[in-house]
């Protein structure tokens, strides 16, 4: 008989279902969220098991590359489908949920989900460590601008390095305002030491990773744009075609089609939002500033004038994201011209 079974995980334990193909619940427990928990668990169940589905989430991919290590059958799957089909459960609880991921991976409705590798993981921690101190660097400006402002002082323009001098300038004379804007410029140079730091460790992988240089010969492509890009993908080929990387990351249209009812819609938004971000930042570079005799940037002014500023910018981005999976695929630089783009593939063919 063939057991399948479901993980329903939570940061200190995990329940655990397995079901027979028959339909019969086989055995459930609580087991700690740790991989030689759960291995141990597994392998002393007696049994051979089909598939073990395991919900994507924070420690999913920890556990998932330590369960296949270990030989056991896990699938990665998808969140939204998962939630898609326990909608119409009344009462929710981890045991059920186990349960219902057991029953998916019986009936095999569920769509697997790619695991990162370890070193698409390190790179994900560090754009998103960058970006959050980014983040709260600008939130300490805007605080203490907002607070000087009902005092009716005006920091005006500023750079990162005259932000401090500018405050306490406005501030002098004042105790209390004084005392304020020490306490908050301590911790803005704090950050923007940091700040710093990251931003040379974010150059410092960009020149040492071949594949990002590549994307970088494209325009609007810098450090972030290419280390988010490759990260995001790790395997290019789980795509069977280029043009599906622009749907994975949710930059085309939604669609509903009912009888005589038919619309498309806007861009879905799904998957990883930061992909889609730094590709439409990609793309707004493009349309702003001067890129030399660049075919793409000509189709996408060309849409502008259809369709507006902010579609084309979208529409770019999409096929940005096309163009990068296939220079990574077919391993080449970004070509300008259609010109360029003949001489290169007579070039490779030869």
């Amino acid at each position: 008989m063939n057991y399948y079974a479901g993980i329903d995980t939570s940061l200190g334990s995990s329940s655990v279902c397995v079901v027979a193909g028959s339909d019969e619940i086989f055995r459930e427990a609580k087991v700690a969220s740790e991989p030689g928990a759960l291995i141990s668990w597994f392998l002393g169940l007696g049994v051979t098991l089909e598939r073990i589905g395991l919900e994507a989430g924070p420690l999913s991919q920890w556990l998932y590359a330590a369960l296949r290590e270990a030989g056991l059958p896990v699938e990665l799957i998808e969140t939204r489908h998962v939630r898609a089909a326990f909608v119409t459960m009344t009462v929710k609880s981890d045991r059920k949920d186990a349960r219902g991921i057991a029953q998916l991976m019986r009936l095999g409705w569920f769509r697997p989900v790619h695991c990162k590798s370890l070193a698409a993981q390190e790179v994900r921690a560090t754009l998103a460590s960058r970006k959050l101190v980014q983040k709260k660097l600008h939130d300490f400006e805007m605080h203490l601008r907002g607070i000087l402002r009902n005092f009716g002082l005006k920091v005006g323009a500023t750079t990162q390095k005259s932000f401090a001098g500018r405050i306490r300038e406005l501030v002098a004379g004042h105790a209390t305002l004084e005392e304020i804007a020490a306490a908050m410029l301590s911790i803005h140079e704090v950050l923007l030491l940091e700040f710093g730091r990251f931003e040379k460790k974010v150059r410092s992988m960009a020149r040492g990773d071949k594949l990002v240089r590549r994307f970088m010969t494209a325009p609007g492509v810098g450090p972030i744009v290419g280390l988010t890009f490759a990260s995001a993908i790790d395997d290019p080929l789980r795509f069977s075609s280029s043009k599906k990387v622009g749907a994975h990351f949710g930059m085309t249209p939604t669609k509903y089609q009912s009888g005589e009812t038919e619309y498309s819609g806007r861009i879905s938004k799904a998957g990883d939002a930061s992909v889609r971000t730094a590709l439409y930042e990609a793309a707004h570079i493009i349309l702003t500033h001067p890129v030399r005799g660049s075919a793409l940037k000509s189709w996408a002014m060309r849409l502008a004038k259809r369709a507006g500023m902010k579609k084309a910018k979208v529409a770019l981005a999409r096929k940005l994201a096309v163009i990068l999976h296939r220079m990574w695929v077919d391993g080449t630089d970004f070509v300008f011209t259609p010109k360029e783009a003949s001489a290169a593939a007579s070039k490779k063919a030869a």
